[in-house]
């Protein structure tokens, strides 16, 4: 069953924020294995953190070095066809917001309007 949204906030707790990072990194390594096994690509991770004193690499270092040799094979076209920098990635969500509200704004103008010609409360059309 699922907890529904989780604000993700900083976690001030020391220890709280070692156990959430234990959590997530547990849950992240099992995401990229069954990507892995279930499409047949090839995946790797290399996660840094405080709380180790190497970087996490799945499935092995010798693997990600593959992964990353193969990567770098690549032409820059299509090295950045699927990739995003914050710019990107944050014109494109505005773009998407943008369009969400103008289809809300269009959706209440037509409420708004239906309840100016009939002179009654939009929601007691919907009862």
């Amino acid at each position: 069953m699922s907890k529904g949204k989780v604000k993700v906030l900083f976690i001030e707790n020391d220890a709280k924020r070692r156990a959430a990072y234990k959590k997530q990194k547990k849950g992240l390594l099992n995401k990229v294995s069954e990507l892995n096994t279930l499409c047949g690509i090839n995946a790797c991770t290399i996660i840094y953190s405080k709380f180790d004193s190497e970087p996490d690499v799945w499935p092995s270092t010798l693997a990600v070095q593959q992964v990353i040799s193969q990567f770098k094979h690549f032409s820059e076209m299509m090295k950045e066809r699927k990739m995003l920098n914050q710019d990107a990635y944050l014109r494109e969500r505005i773009t998407k917001l943008k369009e969400k509200l103008n289809k809300q704004l269009s959706e209440n103008h037509e409420k708004d309007l239906v309840e100016l010609i009939y002179n009654v409360p939009i929601g007691a059309l919907l009862k």
